[in-house]
């Protein structure tokens, strides 16, 4: 079925099942598919969808995003970027008398100082922010979280990783993404722990995922929203 709201359009399957309740589900593709008891009206249907219209739009708009993959940045005023879970503008402000290009977040804008408007400058200087913005957060975390951990770390790296967003090894370094400051605090907060628990387990088994879900029991919550948001997080 097609149904057009408020300007928008979408497209809905129902499928009749023996259930009490409706239900509202998007696939993985951005298909929609509303599960209803039998001889449920369509008339109810669409005054549910009706009534959740803006967050059912939202959704869908963001798995079809994520099938187009990250558009590629323009290094311009107004071109957004994620910062702790939010996405912000920068504002491109050249200056000759700096000693180094920069970045400033302040009053919800990312502000880039440079001393001349080169792409891949105006990029490597985000990439410093986030590398910086990240150590600190990192470090601020493993403050807050080290009570339930006898061992500390010996050292802590931001590193360039395509495919891991932390890691620790047997001398009991960590690493982590500098990536991770474009995610929610609570989700940094997730990969500190992660990587923590390793320093008394240093493999996935039980006994690690139980440490995990003790220290932090909705930890599931920030795996999903890495999974669905990492294909963004780029400069």
């Amino acid at each position: 079925m097609i149904h057009t709201y408020l300007g928008e359009t979408i497209r809905f399957e129902i499928k009749y099942k023996n259930r009490t309740s409706i239900g509202i589900a998007i696939d993985n593709y951005g298909d929609l598919e509303v599960s209803v008891p039998k001889k449920t009206p369509d008339e109810q249907v669409i005054r549910l969808l009706e009534k959740n219209w803006d967050a059912i739009l939202q959704k869908v708009k963001e798995v079809k995003a994520r099938l187009d993959g990250p558009k590629e940045k323009v290094y311009e005023n107004e071109e957004q970027f994620l910062y702790l879970g939010n996405t912000y503008p920068i504002n491109i402000i050249q200056d000759q008398n700096i000693n180094r290009d920069h970045v400033v977040f302040k009053e919800d804008i990312l502000h880039v100082y440079a001393m001349q408007l080169d792409e891949e400058k105006l990029k490597q200087s985000l990439k410093r922010f986030y590398y910086q913005q990240t150590k600190a957060l990192v470090e601020e975390s493993i403050a807050s979280y080290q009570r339930h951990f006898k061992k500390k770390p010996r050292s802590i790296r931001i590193t360039d990783s395509k495919t891991t967003w932390g890691t620790c090894d047997s001398n009991l370094g960590l690493t982590f993404n500098w990536r991770l400051a474009m995610a929610p605090r609570e989700v940094i907060d997730y990969v500190v722990v992660h990587e923590m628990c390793h320093m008394v387990h240093l493999n996935h088994d039980r006994s690690f995922w139980r440490l995990v879900g003790k220290i932090m029991p909705d930890y599931k919550d920030k795996e999903r929203w890495l999974a669905l948001s990492n294909w963004k997080m780029t400069v």
